[in-house]
């Protein structure tokens, strides 16, 4: 299914038709404030799996990320951050970036494996916000990426829709996204350093 939603002012009806669709274990492709994005519920283990299994890759070596709603929810997956690093994620988010940072426990447990870190993302864009918040939970999520284009990243819903109608639920259209990925940086050793220069320019 395509569904368009405006970004500006979300319709909370079709948020919530987006939010049911993800507990119950479907895919859906996302906007984002860089590229769009494929997620799935942290909460629904059958979408997890499924999410993982579109990407060839078993869950326990999935290298996905959390999109949370803010910094009140980093810390749920995080051991203690650092006050410097917690500084630059202050600075920095809501924003297109993706920070590493050292996973507790929690994650472990979800992923099925020992998981040592964890991306944190916090999009700057508003039907990405307003689906967390009708989860009540962070998404899952990984990169609509093309290896049938020049373009490295997929830009146009439409055309996301007809690739990938068969192995997702909802795509949602709200227009065209960026081509360039987020800025990802990694905090693992209580330092700042950015692993991708992406749209993204830190303010530590």
């Amino acid at each position: 299914m395509l569904i368009e939603i405006l970004g500006e002012n979300p319709d909370s009806r079709k948020i919530k038709q987006v939010a049911d669709v993800l507990k119950n274990g479907g895919i859906v492709v996302i906007p984002t404030d860089t590229i769009y994005a494929f997620a799935a519920s942290l909460n629904n283990k059958k979408g997890l799996e499924r999410l993982a299994k579109f990407k060839g890759v078993k869950l326990n070596k999935a290298q996905f990320s959390l999109i949370c709603d803010g910094l009140s929810d980093i810390s749920t997956f995080t051991k203690p951050i650092e006050r410097n690093v917690f500084r630059a994620l202050k600075n920095s988010l809501p924003g297109p970036f993706t920070f590493i940072l050292n996973a507790n426990n929690h994650v472990a447990k979800l992923f099925g494996t020992n998981k040592k870190e964890v991306g944190i993302r916090v999009p700057d864009h508003q039907i990405t916000k307003a689906i967390v918040q009708q989860l009540g939970h962070p998404l899952v999520s990984t990169s609509v990426h093309d290896d049938d284009h020049i373009i490295e990243y997929t830009t146009d819903p439409q055309a996301i829709f007809e690739k990938y109608e068969d192995n997702v639920e909802m795509v949602i259209d709200a227009g065209y996204g960026k081509n360039q990925a987020s800025t990802i940086v990694d905090c693992t050793t209580g330092e700042l350093s950015i692993l991708r220069q992406g749209i993204g320019e830190l303010n530590a």
